[in-house]
């Protein structure tokens, strides 16, 4: 196998700065294999996606129309039982929101408790924020539950000015939810699609906030910020409450396969929700250069020496997580 290049070092250095999951592009420059090849656990996406159906040219070919939108926005009210003193953006994906959230108010100090998602500090940070991990602050962001140990928060932690609630892994937990939250002047609830559905690919994300607040996102985001596909695909998956109570049933059902197979071999379960497990190991880079010579990738954090998170397998990678452990 080649030397390790600089281009390499950033995608897969555990030591980056905005370390994330995937980057299957690195994983096979170090070591090897096509990318069908490969089962990639370093994401929390569901890996039985919702299935996709429906589409016409139009959604391809046309500037998605306000009645699509709106649309979305209904069945998304209905799904997480949006307030009434509230109102609902659909976005190009959480990260999209996440990012333009800081230029709500005049920068100051917010507190994000680590460990957690590290693009809140990053967004925060680009716009002049000075990032805390404890009160007092401005700002506060509460990733519910946190990724990656699957912490979750109560009302009384959303006292700040101004307070993010990042609930992309809620929706296998929805009594735990702070949707209630959002009448209130200064909190924006976060949702994400693309995870509990399976379909990150889509790119679709939603604030949750009063109206007033909403005006100002959507004026940051510009107009046709999502496409065609994403509001009739979203549209459908959330007017499907079917669908996503059986998720929830195999989801949960399947992190406890996980966590029985990991802990069989060694490794101490920490937390984290029913689409990613977080794992204390004897040492996570050995872990994680163990499974990926099997072309089986996970996720190892910056901060820790020993934290390996896992997302679930599909269904024909079982054997093979089993067989490389």
């Amino acid at each position: 196998m080649a030397d390790m290049t600089d281009t390499d070092q950033a995608w897969i250095d555990p030591r980056a700065r905005r370390d994330h999951g995937g980057g299957l592009d690195g994983a096979m420059r170090l070591y090897g294999g096509a990318r069908s090849d490969w089962i990639d656990l370093s994401t929390g996406i569901n890996p039985h996606p919702y299935p996709v159906a429906g589409l016409t040219a139009a959604d391809w070919a046309e500037l998605p129309d306000h009645g699509a939108f709106e649309t979305l926005v209904a069945a998304a009210c209905r799904f997480w039982s949006v307030p009434e003193g509230a109102a609902i953006l659909p976005a190009p994906g959480a990260s999209a929101v996440i990012a333009r959230i800081p230029a709500l108010a005049a920068p100051g100090s917010v507190e994000i408790t680590p460990p957690t998602y590290n693009e809140h500090a990053a967004a925060f940070s680009a716009q002049g924020w000075q990032v805390r991990d404890s009160a007092p602050a401005q700002a506060r962001v509460l990733v519910h539950p946190n990724n990656p140990d699957g912490r979750l928060w109560s009302a009384s932690d959303a006292s700040a000015r101004l307070t993010v609630i990042d609930e992309s892994f809620c929706d296998v937990t929805p009594e735990a939810s702070l949707i209630h939250l959002a009448e209130r002047q200064d909190t924006i609830i976060l949702k994400s699609f693309g995870k509990f559905w399976g379909l990150a690919g889509l790119r679709l994300g939603f604030a949750i906030a009063r109206p007033d607040i909403i005006a100002r996102l959507n004026d940051l985001t510009g107009p046709w910020a999502v496409s065609g596909p994403a509001l009739r695909i979203g549209a459908q998956a959330l007017g499907d409450a079917a669908w996503a109570e059986a998720a929830r049933t195999r989801l949960a059902d399947e992190a406890r396969r996980l966590d029985a197979l990991l802990t069989s071999k060694g490794a101490r379960l920490v937390g984290g929700t029913s689409l990613f497990r977080l794992y204390d190991v004897d040492d996570a880079a050995k872990w994680q250069q163990h499974l990926a010579r099997a072309h089986i990738w996970s996720r190892i954090f910056p901060y820790s020496a020993t934290y390996l998170r896992l997302g679930l397998p599909p269904s024909h990678g079982w054997d093979r997580l089993e067989a490389a452990l």
